[in-house]
């Protein structure tokens, strides 16, 4: 594993920023400066439970899309299309959502139905791409339901759907969150499950294959402990939460991809020539991944061609951009932000973000969720 090497003047988004030279020698994670007139947060909608928000994606039009996995309870809708006044119609259609818990009919629809959808997302292609681990309560994985749909914004119709067997989405992995090049032809996927790992995806022919598993870099940091509100994140029996790799993007000129776990602390990066590269040993994969930064827990990644690379911190409420020093500046800070955990930006540059409220569950010692929301602000 490398340091990143960042020449000045460089037109690269992460031009000048210092890395650190290894895991063990980490500087303290820079002090976020408050930006200069802060955002305001402006809610968009509101869910009240079992429906738990966590992705997000807005198309080039400024349609606006949520889906909601079966973590706790069982969910009427997973994927949905907010309307006005934060209305919710079933997407694309009420038979991709009729998957229920516990239904002998639902087993054998896991493939054309969703079963526990993560993360949605629009490609500049005009595709809204659903993501689904199929592994409700974060658990046993149901057969044949791992997936990855392609749906057809200009008809609203199912256009592919991507299944993965289990050299790609073995028992114990979760498919977590996805980003494509700009010409829409390869996808990487983050899998926060044990072992974490990410999933590279030809979009043409569909071969979809597993890299970096059980590197590092995709593995949660067994030193770091989430605390929110002063409470260390711990499931039901005390074990600390373990996530590895989640949040993810790849930058304006499609020469990196970035990512860290949200149990951690540190962003990495490889060169996308060499993540595609399926000739390349693992061994040799893993010497090119590089250490950026030292960060803080995260559950998203975003890069904007307007704003710049924008992370949620979800110790802290906020949502911040990583300057060119290698510094974090505010965006926006409110208690509102519960566990802020995607973006997707609007075609106006508004930076779109969903409180999930994780800690509010009651897997986590929480006192259970009433209610979750999707919220946007405009940088500064």
């Amino acid at each position: 594993m490398q340091d990143a090497v960042f020449q000045p003047g460089r037109r690269d988004i992460l031009t000048g920023i210092v890395a650190v030279s290894a895991l063990s020698t980490v500087a303290p994670v820079s002090r976020a400066r408050a930006a200069t007139g802060p955002a305001s947060l402006e809610l968009v909608a509101r869910f009240t439970s079992p429906r738990q928000v966590t992705g997000v994606a807005v198309s080039p039009t400024g349609r606006i899309f949520v889906n909601f996995p079966r973590w706790e309870e069982d969910v009427s809708i997973s994927v949905a299309e907010v309307g006005a006044g934060g209305s919710l119609k079933p997407f694309p259609d009420a038979a991709w959502n009729g998957f229920r818990n516990g239904d002998p009919g639902s087993a054998g629809k896991a493939g054309s139905s969703f079963v526990c959808v993560q993360s949605v997302t629009v490609d500049a292609q005009g595709h809204l791409w659903v993501l689904d681990p199929a592994a409700p309560g974060l658990t046993f994985i149901v057969p044949g339901g791992p997936k990855l749909v392609c749906i057809d914004l200009a008809t609203n119709t199912v256009k592919r759907v991507y299944r993965f067997d289990t050299r790609v989405a073995p028992q114990g992995s979760y498919l977590n969150d996805i980003r494509f090049t700009s010409d829409g032809r390869r996808a990487v996927i983050t899998n926060s499950g044990n072992p974490g790992s990410l999933i590279v995806l030809d979009v043409q022919s569909g071969v979809a294959r597993q890299a970096l598993v059980n590197h590092p870099s995709t593995q949660f940091d067994p030193a770091v402990t989430i605390t929110v509100n002063g409470k260390p994140l711990r499931m039901l029996d005390g074990q600390p939460a373990h996530f590895a790799a989640d949040g993810l993007l790849i930058d304006g000129q499609d020469r990196y991809l970035y990512w860290q776990a949200t149990t951690g602390r540190t962003m990495y990066r490889v060169p996308l020539a060499a993540l595609f590269d399926a000739s390349l040993l693992p061994a040799h994969l893993g010497a090119q991944v590089q250490v950026v930064a030292r960060t803080f827990v995260t559950d998203g990644y975003w890069f904007s061609r307007k704003h710049g690379m924008l992370l949620t911190s979800a110790e802290e409420f906020s949502v911040k951009r990583m300057e060119s020093n290698g510094s974090f500046t505010v965006l926006v800070q409110d208690p509102r932000l519960f566990w802020p955990d995607s973006m997707a930006e609007g075609p106006d540059g508004a930076i779109y973000v969903t409180a999930s409220h994780i800690p509010e569950m009651k897997a986590w010692q929480g006192p259970g969720i009433t209610e979750t929301q999707l919220f946007r602000f405009r940088p500064a």
